[in-house]
């Protein structure tokens, strides 16, 4: 394979299958038939009393829908869908659907996210058949370039309708803000991604906005920001969690000022360790540490004049680019204690793109805004089914009350 983005093949023939493959391919087999047999089971046994006048059960086993192939992850696995069937009347009959083997399932969900990373990676669409073909094995069934074609139109259409849906009544406890710059070239130069990842009140994360900008300028995050209030984002969050990009901040404060503003602790130690010799790097970190690690805020605040008072003379710059932000650093103080792990940081965002982010080589082609955004689009929302609650959601009503917290504390708490 050459370095970049092309897979150098003559065609699916010359890939190799090994012993060890097929077996894992056909263990999968098994264990699907077998899950969706322990469901149809339970499925039948909650119909179980229900008989007609002679006593015979009404909703009963009524063999296979025909076998189709499913693309996994360990190739092509052949599966038949048990079909049941109900003998009461039109109006009482209740449709078995499996939840395993949906109807139109034809590639698993770890598919659907191959897919669009691979695009990004730069595989042209005509080179799909070989490179999945390398990886999922001889053939690759149902995933021709006319097949990514269609494929692609219908997660452009899903893109586009998202990004006008209606925000109406929504509410963000708090949104986390950064501009990813993806691996593959794009057709503009300057070009940045726009990212927000929003807190509802049941302490779920989901993804609130991805679009295109300049470099993360003070335009572009207000555009974005003002296109979420005029859907109906009126609502401001708690907090809102990012780097330094002045751009982000700048836009924040005149469309949402009454949202509170908290630097994120991973960004704020690589900047400030880069204005350290390396030889001192490891020390500094440890100080920084003790910072945002620390369990009240005025032992943060301690920790941080010992920090300015210790590497303040030899280092002023590393100090200076610290205390430049000193409020928006320790804001979470003001917020509930189980939340801080999360709000510190944007890690929520920095892991989503950790394979979209540029480390990779410039590829050969270079990508529209539609299709980038597109795939950037899919890989989200795959990966947002992973992402887990907040800590003490029980919390989130609380802060959205206005309830004041100190050093993630409830003050009434405090008092008792």
């Amino acid at each position: 394979m050459r370095k970049g983005t092309r897979v150098e093949s003559d065609g699916p023939e010359q890939f190799v299958e090994d012993p060890l493959t097929e077996v894992l391919r056909n263990g999968a087999r098994g264990l699907i038939a077998g899950a969706v047999q322990a469901e149809v089971a339970a499925y039948l046994a909650r119909y179980a009393d229900v008989r007609d006048e002679a006593g015979r059960q009404m909703v009963v086993r009524n063999g296979y829908h025909r076998e189709r192939t499913i693309q996994t992850g360990v190739g092509s696995v052949p599966v038949k869908a048990p079909r049941v069937r109900d003998r009461r009347a039109p109006e009482e009959r209740v449709e078995f659907s499996s939840a395993l083997l949906p109807r139109y399932l034809r590639r698993t969900k770890t598919m659907e996210a191959m897919i669009p990373w691979l695009y990004l990676k730069g595989i042209s669409t005509g080179d799909f058949g070989a490179a999945l073909g390398a990886l999922l094995g001889k053939g690759a069934p149902g995933l021709s370039a006319s097949t990514i074609v269609r494929l692609k139109e219908q997660w452009q259409g899903d893109y586009e309708a998202w990004c006008r849906r209606d925000l109406s009544g929504q509410r963000y406890l708090y949104v986390w803000a950064d501009g990813v710059y993806p691996g593959a070239r794009l057709e503009s130069s300057g070009p940045c991604l726009l990212v927000l990842i929003g807190t509802k009140p049941d302490g779920s994360k989901e993804l609130l906005t991805v679009e295109d900008g300049y470099r993360e300028s003070e335009q572009s995050w207000k555009e974005l920001l003002l296109d979420l209030m005029r859907r109906g984002l009126t609502l401001p969050p708690k907090l809102a969690v990012g780097d330094g990009a002045l751009g982000f901040w700048q836009a924040l404060r005149q469309v949402y000022p009454e949202t509170k503003a908290q630097r994120c602790w991973v960004h704020k130690t690589a900047n400030v360790l880069n204005r350290f010799p390396k030889g001192v790097q490891a020390k500094a970190k440890a100080a920084l540490h003790d910072i945002w690690m620390a369990e009240t805020k005025a032992n943060a605040e301690k920790a941080f004049k010992a920090f300015v008072e210790t590497y303040g003379s030899k280092y002023p710059k590393a100090v200076e680019n610290l205390e430049k932000d000193r409020d928006e650093l320790l804001a979470f103080y003001d917020f509930p204690a189980e939340h801080w792990q999360h709000i510190r940081t944007t890690n929520v965002i920095e892991s989503t793109f950790a394979t979209v982010r540029l480390r990779t080589a410039k590829t050969q082609g270079c990508l529209s805004r539609a299709t980038a955004l597109t795939m950037v689009f899919q890989l989200c929302r795959c990966a947002e089914k992973s992402w887990r609650k907040l800590n003490g959601t029980q919390r989130c009503a609380e802060v959205i009350q206005g309830i004041k917290f100190v050093n993630g504390i409830r003050e009434e708490r405090m008092a008792a």
